[in-house]
Parts: structure tokens; C-alpha cells; sequence
């Protein structure tokens, strides 16, 4: 059903060509955690919208555990975001201006918790991360997208794939679960 209508774009995202619909079910749901899992980056986006144009992009993002999303804010122009937990666990972070993290404001998206979906508003530093193996995500956010402008990333936190990222991450999700009294996570430092 997928095969024809889903094109690899780049090593971290497919899209899909579908005509009018294309339903989102458990197979598309576990081909992009596979995706994922195979990556990289341990993350790997389904680009559902027609093309960087569309006022309303829309995706599939399927993370597994340990992938670095770097904190950013979409500035340029100001972007209010949604994302939905499709599967799986996702710990979503805001932080202050200066790179603190909003411990107050943090969310847990896990079913068993009953938060399935966080929306936030414009001018938000954010970042998450996933809890458990092939959690997947549907995300919305308006457009245009121009990769040089979509995101600002946080001059206080470390670049994707620079050799402190690993630890920054492993910080931060340690005092995540923490804060929800989760099991901690094995980091292999």
C-alpha cells in the first residue's frame, strides 16, 4: 500500500506522494520506527505535506532512544508547533532564555500517563526525545519551510553530532525522568 507513494529525500526523511488520502495506521507507524532504527541520526521524518510551500507542513517523526534533537525555536517567522504521540514515549522540554530548563513546563507524552499531545505557542525553546523504542510522533506547524530560517538552535546547547551532545542529552533526560520518577536510563558514555 506505501511502497509506490512514500520516496526517500535525504538520508533523515521520505515523503509521500499520495494523491488524496493516505491512511495512518499501525504498518506505516512501525515502517517509520524501523526507518529510525536504521538511521543515523536514530530519528527519521515522513513529510505528509506537498512541498515546502504548504501553509500547513505536517509529518510523521519516529525518534528512538538516544537520538539528539538540538533546542531550537522556529523565530523566522514565528511558528507555533503540535505534536501528537502516535506510539511510544516522548519527554518534551522547554527551556528559559538562558538554556534552563522549564521544569515546570515539562511534559511526559505516554498513554498510560494520559497526555498524548502537547501545542505550543510561538517563541518556545524546545526540545524532545524519545522514552522508549519506535516512538513516533505526528507533528504540525505552519509554513512555508526554508531550511535556513526554520529553526534558530540554541547557542547554549551543543550541535547534533559534536562530541558533547551525547552527555547533554543523557543530562537532560536524566533529569526528566527524575522529575517523573521514571526508571533512569543505562547511558553508555
Amino acid at each position: 500500500m506505501y511502497k509506490n507513494n512514500i520516496v526517500r529525500i535525504s538520508p533523515a526523511a521520505t515523503v509521500s506522494n499520495h494523491k488524496s488520502i493516505l491512511p495512518i495506521d499501525g504498518h506505516l507507524i512501525n515502517l517509520k520506527a524501523k526507518d529510525a532504527s536504521v538511521s543515523i541520526r536514530k530519528r527519521d521524518i515522513l513529510v505528509l505535506h506537498k512541498g515546502d510551500k504548504d501553509p500547513l507542513q505536517r509529518m510523521l517523526n519516529a525518534i528512538q532512544p538516544g537520538s539528539y534533537i538540538q533546542p531550537h525555536i522556529h523565530r523566522n517567522p514565528l511558528k507555533a508547533e503540535s505534536v501528537i504521540l502516535l506510539q511510544g514515549s516522548l519527554g518534551f522540554v522547554i527551556f528559559n532564555h538562558n538554556g534552563t530548563p522549564d521544569k515546570a513546563n515539562f511534559v511526559l507524552l505516554d498513554r498510560s500517563h494520559k497526555i498524548i499531545g502537547v501545542d505550543y505557542r510561538e517563541g518556545v525553546w524546545h526540545t524532545f526525545f524519545a522514552l522508549e523504542p519506535d516512538t513516533v510522533i505526528f507533528e504540525v506547524k505552519p509554513g512555508p519551510y526554508d531550511s535556513s530560517t526554520d529553526k534558530e538552535f540554541a547557542s547554549w546547547s551543543p550541535h547534533e553530532g559534536s562530541t558533547e551532545a551525547h552527555s547533554y542529552l543523557a543530562k537532560l533526560e536524566d533529569t526528566f525522568r527524575a522529575h517523573f520518577k521514571l526508571v533512569p536510563r543505562s547511558w553508555h558514555l
